[in-house]
């Protein structure tokens, strides 16, 4: 009953408050929009769960969307990304790809679902999913694809590709944290280190660096011969990420070898 009340308050006013029953056809499509609605509610509220870690939670969400209504992409999509989370890779990609043959024009899925790709080394696969994601001219964040595009032609090691999708990304949003550690890292392996430097500092304007960026911080550093920017890099590493495998590089004193 909660429920349904919520429902009523979100537009459903004159569906909750009709009393004369429509034409079959008619109650069909209302019932198919109300399952959708309430698929929609909880979909969001798995997404909720999913960005504190209650993947669990998350999981029980998602089963009841899917109940309301079974052809709900949304949900398949974010059925995919929880279990990407929970490393079952399998079931991650089998939603992602039925989100896809539900809606085929769903451009975040397409985002999602190349992410996933270029993280299971699958780099080209990944990059054809972001080119269909950034065909379609109604996908409202295209700066996402274009980031996850270079940052995916970064990993395969064509520099040329992941520039471009970088550039492209980094002139509709000159801020976007992907891009920008991204393209930090291109200038790093193309032996342009004062411009790592420069990505690496307007990156730490708009966020806390993760394990990766300060791994780089602490090379680029070094091959500056900064040892005192080096130093910084080096302690939040040890400090925040003690167990990340750039911590354990640097422990070793690798700093030519990639991360592993």
């Amino acid at each position: 009953m909660r429920l349904l009340a919520s429902l009523c308050l979100v537009g459903l006013v004159s569906a909750c408050a009709q009393t004369s029953l429509p034409p079959s056809s008619t109650a069909v499509e209302l019932n198919q929009q109300t399952g959708n609605q309430r698929a929609q509610i909880h979909t969001e509220l798995a997404a909720h769960y999913y960005t504190r870690g209650q993947y669990a939670v998350a999981l029980g969400e998602l089963r009841i969307a899917l109940e309301d209504s079974p052809r709900y992409a949304p949900a398949y999509n974010m059925l995919g990304l929880v279990h990407k989370e929970l490393r079952e890779f399998a079931q991650a990609e089998a939603s992602f790809r039925r989100a896809i043959e539900l809606q085929p024009n769903y451009s975040d899925v397409r985002n999602n679902y190349g992410y996933f790709l270029c993280q299971r080394g699958r780099h080209a696969e990944g990059l054809a999913q972001f080119e269909v994601a950034l065909q379609n001219p109604l996908y409202a964040s295209p700066d996402k694809a274009l980031a996850n595009a270079g940052a995916c032609s970064l990993a395969m090691g064509d520099l040329n590709r992941a520039e471009g999708y970088l550039q492209r990304a980094l002139a509709r949003v000159p801020n976007h944290p992907v891009a920008l550690q991204a393209m930090a890292e291109l200038h790093f392996q193309r032996g342009h280190y004062l411009a790592a430097r420069n990505a690496l500092l307007k990156l730490a304007e708009q966020s806390e660096l993760d394990a990766a960026a300060l791994w780089l911080g602490v090379r680029t550093e070094r091959k500056l011969g900064d040892k005192v920017a080096e130093a910084s890099y080096a302690a939040q590493l040890r400090r925040r990420f003690p167990d990340a495998i750039q911590t354990q590089q640097l422990m070793r004193g690798d700093y030519e070898g990639p991360a592993r």
